[in-house]
């Protein structure tokens, strides 16, 4: 099994989409600011739930769910 089939990463990868496309309405002015943050924090958390499957362990998993948790 794989990671991209994890219900959990695939929630991810679908509020990083919307997240993205929620922030194109955002001011122009707010590209450097909190529309980077959202975006950046979006793709974080799916990025910490791929590494975590990755890991030897399942101490390792839970701990990279709890920093994809903290980017939410």
């Amino acid at each position: 099994m794989s990671y991209k089939e994890q219900f959990i990463w695939k929630k991810a990868i679908n509020l990083a989409v919307r997240c993205y496309k929620l922030t194109e309405y955002f001011p122009k002015s707010e590209m450097y600011g909190i529309t980077s943050q959202i975006r950046r924090s979006s793709v974080s958390i799916a990025s910490n739930i791929a590494e975590g499957y990755g890991r030897k362990g399942k101490g390792e998993y839970i701990n990279f769910l709890h920093i994809a948790l903290g980017s939410a």
